[in-house]
């Protein structure tokens, strides 16, 4: 068993590729792939709402209807 330790780039499509020179004869070999993220990971991706943005028009005082709206329950 050997341990090889290298820094890779993931690229803009979110691949990555590994190139590693070993020591080790030609034939098939088990590879164990961890991967150690160095920068912090990214939040999922939330629902843009800026195609929404003053879509709404609203009748009335916006408190008020904020207040009745409470009121019933």
């Amino acid at each position: 068993m050997h341990v090889l330790k290298v820094t890779g780039i993931i690229d803009s499509e979110g691949h990555l590729k590994l190139d590693i020179p070993t020591e080790l004869p030609a034939g098939k070999v088990e590879v164990v792939l961890v991967i150690n993220s160095i920068f912090p990971e990214k939040p999922t991706r939330q629902y843009d709402f800026s195609d929404l943005t003053g879509k709404l028009s609203l009748q009335g005082d916006p408190v008020a209807i904020q207040r009745e709206m409470r009121n019933a329950w």
